[in-house]
């Protein structure tokens, strides 16, 4: 064997396996750092984990296997074998701290990062100040990976590369090939596809994706893609209208136009309710139509203004509004509210192109958009996101106050946002709490009573439907209901109308964001017709969706079916079994066939209207 070509591929896989390790021993640090978000694992999440890192580093490497072993005399040069060095350790330990980046996001994102996440889309304003917070307050997680990367460095180091007389030959030639076909099928997967995100839910227990997968192959897979929906046919059109139906109509004599004011609060999840941070919002419950099962359609705030605005869930990896469907017509709320002689605005105390919300309710119809740079009153910039809540919601007030009714607001909190930053003049006013979210969830409660207080002064408050949602959950549930698949998306929702008792007690169907549209035109008597796929309030129907790293998460009723687009993975009964331990499937055919056919037809549905821009009705 020619001594230089077995010398070099020697070389090249040795620091290979080294990076190999270096993945398996940041994948054990990652499930440590969220185990209680997987309290099932088993050998097949292992299996999972290891052919999707020797996927990522295939796809990594690949360029580095045919510079390690093509044979030739440059590979006996010092500075070629230097620079070559440095780059193989360079380029892999940038993948390697990508790793790091979601041991703490995972928790707010549910996923591993796409490579639209990783650049921060949508928050370019806020990227140098969060980046900032993220170091200071996340200190151990930049440490681990320092610390990560001059072992990986030490290590590398101690691989020697030894001088031999190199020619050109069959032998190298064949070596070469061999090499890097094996590169080749590490990185595409052995299956008649290359290995994908989605492939991750086939390893282990439902919930474990993030586990299995690693942030490096999943932000590869995703750079420079917009996401496609599938034009799926579970079943013929008319089969699908008469399971599933998205066409709603509604008839009545006359109108109840009230002044309208959605209220979307940043992270108040139901892991944060209840629990002494939040007296306002709590006493609020007990004079309003309280949703008690209430679920957001995503686990971003850029997911909650389509769910909420617009009745449209989000159904795949990408977020709605960055998606290449984001500028499809929609027939939302602010449309069908200006027809009706509202006046619609639309208030979030962040960077104007924040989160791309200036953007899309423009195209969802809100006639005013007011973010921090039309923000006037005293100084009171957080030093990352934008206004605090308190002076922004007074603000808001007072714009109110300029609008002719009836009038459609919508205002979205901020200052229960990472880094939860609150008022140097409130540190150490709130309760502290168990979690790093509770003193600024406390400012936010305190915030929205301040709003409240003011907003009881004004004409127009008694003639005023409020409804307030969380736009997701937090990541601060202690609980082990709120880690899995149900809880990561249980929020509180509640309709509040000072003089209206009817909108008072506690509603124990299932409600969801997407829920609000429908449930607001029927409530204020409104006669159209809309494209919805959620339903009022006062339906019979009783499911909800969501989306989440591959998987659709659907319940209806006590039940909740875990689908990946192609077979069901669980059924559980989510209100005896809240830790979702016992799979039914097997126990329980005639509803696992009930929700499936239901998931399917609605799945089906989504994908065709959203791909072919028909979200709204022809007028």
């Amino acid at each position: 064997m020619n001594p230089t070509s077995y010398a070099l591929a020697n070389l090249f896989f040795k620091r290979l396996f080294i990076v190999f390790v270096f993945y398996q021993l940041i994948r054990i640090g990652f499930y440590f750092y969220n185990r209680s978000f997987f309290p099932d694992i088993d050998l097949q999440t292992y299996i999972g984990g290891v052919i999707f890192d020797l996927s990522a580093i295939g796809y990594i490497n690949i360029i580095f296997g045919i510079l390690h072993l093509i044979p030739g005399r440059f590979q006996q040069n010092k500075t070629f074998q230097k620079t070559l060095f440095m780059l193989f350790f360079g380029v892999n330990a940038l993948f390697i701290t990508l790793n790091f980046v979601d041991f703490e996001y995972f928790k707010f994102i549910g996923r591993r990062s796409s490579f639209s996440m990783i650049t921060a889309n949508g928050m370019h304003q806020e990227i140098v100040g969060l980046l900032q917070s993220y170091i200071i307050d996340y200190w151990e997680i930049p440490l681990m990976s320092v610390v990560f990367i001059s072992l990986f460095w030490f290590c590398l180091k101690q691989i020697d590369y030894k001088e031999n007389k190199s020619t050109f030959s069959f032998l190298g030639v064949l070596i070469c090939v061999l090499s890097l076909s094996v590169l080749f099928v590490m990185g595409r997967g052995i299956g008649r596809k290359p290995i994908r995100i989605v492939d991750a839910s086939m390893y282990g227990p439902v919930g474990n994706a993030a586990l299995v997968l690693n942030t490096p192959f999943t932000v590869i897979k995703t750079v420079g893609k917009k996401e496609t929906l599938e034009d799926l046919k579970y079943f013929n059109n008319k089969e699908a209208n008469v399971i599933f139906n998205p066409i709603h109509s509604f008839q009545y004599d006359e109108s109840n136009k009230k002044n309208v004011v959605l209220i979307i609060l940043e992270s108040f999840g139901n892991e944060n309710i209840k629990r002494g941070q939040t007296p306002f919002f709590d006493s609020l419950i007990q004079k309003s139509l309280y949703f008690e099962n209430g679920f957001a359609n995503g686990k971003l705030s850029i997911d909650a203004v389509p769910s909420t605005i617009s009745s449209i869930p989000n159904l795949m990896n990408t977020s709605y509004i960055s998606s290449s469907y984001a500028l499809n017509d929609v027939y939302a709320l602010p449309h069908i509210l200006n027809e009706a002689g509202y006046h619609t605005s639309f208030f979030h105390g962040a960077f104007n192109g924040s989160q791309n919300f200036d953007q899309y309710t423009n195209v969802a119809g809100f006639s005013e958009y007011y973010g921090k740079d039309q923000y006037i009153g005293p100084e009171s910039f957080d030093g990352k996101w934008g206004v605090f809540d308190e002076d922004f919601l007074q603000f808001s007030v007072k714009k109110l106050n300029e609008f002719k009714s009836p009038f459609f607001s919508t205002i979205f909190t901020i200052s229960s946002h990472p880094p939860f930053t609150i008022p140097e003049k409130y540190k150490n006013k709130f309760p502290k709490g168990t979690t790093e979210i509770h003193e600024s969830i406390a400012y936010a409660d305190y915030a929205l009573a301040q709003f409240f207080k003011e907003a009881e002064k004004q004409a127009w408050f008694n003639n005023t439907l409020f409804i307030l949602t969380a736009d997701h959950t937090s990541s601060s549930g202690e609980e082990p209901e709120f880690k899995n698949n149900i809880g990561k998306f249980r929020i509180p929702i509640l309709f509040y109308s000072p003089s209206d008792p009817s909108l008072q007690g506690v509603h124990t169907k299932n409600f969801q964001q997407i829920d609000i549209l429908p449930s607001l035109i029927d409530y204020l008597q409104l006669s159209t017709k809309i494209v919805t796929y959620g339903k009022s309030y006062r339906s019979e129907n009783d499911f909800v969706i969501s989306y989440l790293d591959n998987i659709y998460n659907f319940v209806k009723g006590d039940f909740y079916l875990a689908f990946d687009g192609k077979k069901s993975l669980g059924l559980f009964n989510w209100k005896t079994d809240p830790l979702l331990q016992q799979n039914l499937i097997e126990s329980n055919p005639s509803k696992l066939n009930e929700l499936e056919k239901f998931v399917k037809a609605y799945i089906q549905s989504y994908n065709s209207r959203v791909r072919n821009n028909a979200l709204t009705l022809k007028r």
